[in-house]
């Protein structure tokens, strides 16, 4: 099964938990952690394959004119990574079976989400793919730590991991262009093979290392890890042991090949790693909370693994590569643990814990073999990785490299003796016998310990069989170490190598480290007598107060309430950038001829006209209806230069959007407020409007006369047959130019939504005086209205809830009539939009012009089309339909966004050809549809003039007594 397709399948079956939760309640684990299991044996059948050599390779070109694409690699280091992120992810869903309490589907869709993104981090063979995949990790951890927003500690934590790893990220990125751009690739593959040098090199690597360090939680970015611990215990085991950080170990060893050599690499990532390794170890010694001893140790042990991985050897590497291993397993294994002691006793304090051990003698051997592995003790994994790093250095150290190799092994010792103490302080903590300490009763009611236990045995067997059969984490770890420089004789794993150097230091850690333990009190006084680090959490929270207060003063200072202030503002920014660019180019000018048609000269009068006196209205209808004759005069224009399907969509779209502002202008005062401001302010603005209005037409001429390549409509018209086309337009908007047709009508969703909920909302504040005002009788509100044109029949089923006097039978009938012609002509040209004038976009308009009549007849669209559909729907539809004919092709071995033509004879229809982009097309019919619905809707509350509201005493919206209306 293709890696795409097990990508894939992490969000499809995610997106479908929450439902089938529903039903099946905490079986929705099971389901989940099928999808990971999945990606193990995919995995497990690429192994022999991969670890000869081969790199199976899967690559999807998503606009190759860009060079956009998406390769997925499975190297050596990419499939050790899928061990450990299937491999513990189908644990930690297994064990959230019998942990999680509710919101199993919520739960469940985050964590295998998680999975899938960083399965797709791990193989991605392309610096931006990397970079999509390692923020959407950055996103679904801040929603699996926030949880529901279960407290405020839960969302401060959510937002402090967020705001830490983004930063980083957008520094990372920054990189990734500047290494991109310098060496001509963004293949990561290619970049490690032949990497660019000089230039921007070293300052790409520093501002990618630094998203290194604050994803993998090294100092000084490391405070985001230990407040995280707030999140439930598998998020914790997953996320912050297994997963997330050790993004930042992978891409380390992912670019050593190519840049371990490289200016600052080495002695960057060699000194904050050792730095971490020793304070975050330190730390772990005196925290109170497990899972924050866990976290800090956690923090120590990525330093370890960023340290090895950096310095870029091929034994270092090796005892990384082990480490890495080890680390998943030991300390997932470690953090279950504490969530099942929780969950026995409800503490994870460890001064409040006591005798669990006697109660819990299979749990306690479980975790003491984690703690063992952890602390480096035979047989276990950890045990190869710690006699191999200590090998490495010392053998370093022997040869003499000068490099600082000295420092480097004192750090590691001392770091292995720290991490032995808080292993064992770990392990004293949780189960020793306390004297006068009494231990919270075990909760046996509901005891769910063995269905937890088991996926703990798993990987603490794991980190036990890598250990006994260390021949074969060597097969697994050795190929990728091969591809480093040698600079020693090859280290091979084995859990004995005589008495060597490497076994008297980890012999020398385990007793020292022990020793620290036990005199915990003698240490305690040393520590009262350093001078107190910076605390990170502190830090952050003193730098983000001193933004907030930055951003409000800069605010108070800039957002003023005064449009016409932001208009001079953004009229005088155009004026100085491009304007000057323009004076400093050479550019060429030609002057156009003043028109080329006859035609074209009374309709340039009437947009003159009308844009003057729009200058000069002090009502707004007047203003909106000129604006409307402005946009009518550029549709003439373009139905003159033989632009139909332009000038067709200019006009709908004036017809519409005069028609929502005039009902929304029925919710605002008739004029405009007075304009303050002095004669030099006046003189300004018309300045500055009179020279924004003479570049913008310079621009054009520029433009126009600086063109050096043939025109882009030739390769349109040339190539519009292969697309069944004869309307080069439309096929332009869904065959040639599909992908910014599909951001477009996403942008346009999104403002849609925006927009109606503002109006909603500004609505729902004037809601009162039309109940006050319906509820009066129409001889009251009105005398004398009786007509004979009231229609007594139900002509429109919404009408009926208007006033007698509001309703016309003319009208009514009318529309009746009109209505479903008019969505005929709409659906006619959206079919019929390859041929001739028309497509998605004009039809959807048309359509909407047909609900904005029967919105002004009837009062309110909704009223009469709530029970069909939500508009919400629609529009999401239709996004979404367009989006699915986008990707279809890729099911049958075609580029995304590509159509295909369809021909053939039907009886009584004779021969008929049928594009499939007009799927495509229908997607964008159904969003536009849905968006004017929703901005119908959206008015409808609207439809209340100021002068009817005083009538009934009550305050609609723009009227006085609304403090919506003022500034305007």
């Amino acid at each position: 099964m293709p890696l795409l397709v097990l990508i894939t399948a992490h969000a499809v079956v995610a997106a479908a938990l929450p439902a089938l939760a529903a039903r099946i309640g905490r079986a929705v684990w099971a389901v989940a952690a099928l999808v990971p299991l999945a990606v193990l044996i995919r995995a497990a059948a690429l192994t022999p394959t991969v670890l000869d050599g081969g790199a199976p390779l899967e690559h999807l070109s998503w606009a190759p004119s860009l060079g956009l694409e998406v390769v997925m690699r499975l190297d050596a280091l990419s499939l050790l990574m899928v061990f450990v992120v299937s491999g513990v992810g189908a644990a930690v869903l297994v064990y959230s079976a019998r942990y999680t309490e509710e919101g199993h589907g919520r739960e469940s869709a985050l964590l295998l989400l998680f999975a899938g993104v960083m399965l797709g981090l791990v193989t991605a063979d392309n610096l931006l793919v990397l970079y999509v995949f390692w923020e959407l990790t950055t996103v679904v951890s801040f929603l699996l730590i926030a949880g529901r927003g279960r407290t405020r500690g839960h969302r401060a934590a959510a937002e402090q991991a967020l705001v830490v790893t983004t930063g980083g990220g957008l520094a990372m990125l920054l990189g990734f262009l500047m290494l991109g751009e310098t060496a001509g690739t963004y293949r990561v593959s290619e970049l490690v093979a032949d990497p660019p040098s000089g230039g921007y090199v070293p300052a790409a690597l520093v501002l990618v290392l630094v998203g290194v360090f604050t994803k993998s939680a090294q100092l000084p970015f490391h405070g985001w890890l230990p407040a995280a611990m707030v999140a439930p215990t598998p998020v914790s085991a997953y996320l912050h042991a297994a997963a997330m950080v050790k993004a930042g170990v992978y891409l380390t060893a992912r670019l050593a090949p190519g840049f371990a050599d490289v200016a600052p690499w080495r002695p960057l990532v060699l000194t904050v790693g050792l730095v971490s390794l020793l304070l975050g170890a330190w730390r772990a010694l005196w925290e109170r909370d497990l899972k924050r001893v866990l976290a800090y140790g956690t923090i120590s042990e990525l330093g370890l693994l960023i340290a090895l991985f950096g310095y870029g050897t091929r034994n270092a590497v090796l005892a990384g590569e082990v480490m890495l291993l080890a680390h998943a397993t030991f300390k997932s294994a470690l953090f279950l643990v504490t969530g099942l002691i929780e969950h026995h006793t409800g503490t994870r304090d460890l001064g409040r814990l006591s005798g669990l051990g006697r109660r819990r003698p299979v749990l306690l051997a479980m975790a003491a073999l984690a703690a063992a592995s952890m602390a480096g003790l035979p047989p276990l994994v950890g045990y190869l990785g710690h006699e191999a790093y200590f090998d490495t250095f010392w053998e370093a150290v022997r040869i003499g490299s000068g490099t600082g190799e000295e420092w480097i092994l004192a750090a590691l010792t001392a770091g292995s003796a720290l991490t032995v103490a808080y292993a064992a302080r770990f392990l004293w903590g949780a189960f020793a016998d306390k004297p006068g300490v009494r231990s919270p009763p075990a909760d046996d009611a509901a005891d769910r310990a063995p269905g937890m236990a088991v996926p703990i045995a798993v990987l603490v067997a794991a980190a036990l069989a890598m250990g006994v059969w260390y021949p074969g984490t060597e097969a697994l770890t050795d190929p990728y170490a091969a591809r480093m420089p040698q600079l020693q004789e090859p280290y091979h794993l084995a859990l004995w190598h005589g008495v060597t150097p490497a076994l008297v230091l980890s012999a020398g850690t385990l007793a020292v480290g022990l020793l620290l333990h036990r005199d915990r009190s003698a240490l305690a006084v040393v520590r009262a007598r350093l001078p107190r680090l910076p605390d990170a959490e502190e830090g952050y929270r003193w730098l983000r107060r001193g933004l907030d207060g930055a951003a409000v003063w800069f605010t108070r200072h800039v957002q003023v309430g005064s449009l016409p202030a932001y208009l001079t503002v953004m009229l005088a920014i155009v004026l100085v950038v491009p304007g000057t660019a323009l004076l400093l180019r050479d550019s060429p000018l030609t002057v156009p001829p003043l028109w080329a048609s006859a035609v074209q000269v009374p309709l340039a009068v009437v947009v003159l006209a009308a844009a003057f006196a729009l200058a000069r209205v002090r009502r707004r209808l007047s203003a909106a209806l000129l604006a409307g004759v402005v946009g009518y005069g550029v549709a003439g224009f373009f139905l003159v230069q033989g632009a139909p399907d332009l000038a067709l969509t200019q006009f709908l779209v004036e017809t519409l959007t005069l028609v929502i502002i005039v009902l929304v202008l029925r919710g605002l005062p008739a004029r405009f407020g007075t304009r303050p401001g002095t004669l030099r302010i006046r003189r300004l603005r018309l300045a500055l409007s009179v020279a924004a209005g003479v570049l913008v037409g310079l621009l054009a001429m520029v433009a126009s006369a600086a063109r050096r390549e043939p025109e882009v409509s030739a390769y349109y018209t040339a190539h519009v047959k292969e697309a069944g086309a004869h309307n080069v337009v439309n096929a332009i908007i869904v065959d040639f130019r599909a992908m910014d047709t599909l951001g477009e009508i996403a942008v346009l969703l999104v403002t849609a939504i925006g927009v109606g909920s503002l109006l909603t909302l500004r609505g729902m504040r004037g809601a009162g005086a039309r109940t006050i005002r319906s509820r009066l009788p129409a001889a009251d509100r009105h005398p004398g209205t009786a007509r004979w044109d009231v229609p007594r029949g139900e002509w429109l089923p919404e009408a009926r809830r208007l006033p007698a006097h509001d309703r016309s039978m003319l009208l009514e009938v009318v529309t009746w009539v009109l209505f479903p012609a008019v969505l005929v002509f709409s659906v006619h040209l959206l079919y019929s939009g390859h041929l001739r004038p028309g497509g998605g976009f004009a039809g959807g308009l048309v359509a909407g012009q047909a609900f904005a009549l029967r919105h002004l007849v009837g009062g309110r669209v909704d009223a009469a089309f709530h029970r069909l559909a939500d508009p919400r729907v629609i529009a999401g539809a239709g996004l979404a339909l367009a989006a699915a004919a986008g990707l279809a092709p890729i099911a049958f071995g075609g580029e995304p966004l590509s159509s295909a033509l369809l021909s053939g004879t039907l009886p009584v229809f004779g021969h008929l050809e049928l594009t499939t982009s007009v799927v495509f097309d229908t997607g964008v019919y159904l969003l536009v549809v849905g968006v004017c619905l929703r901005l119908l809707t959206a008015v409808g509350p609207l439809q209340v003039s100021v002068e009817e509201t005083v009538e009934t005493g009550g305050d609609a919206p723009g009227a006085p007594g609304d403090r919506g209306s003022r500034g305007r």
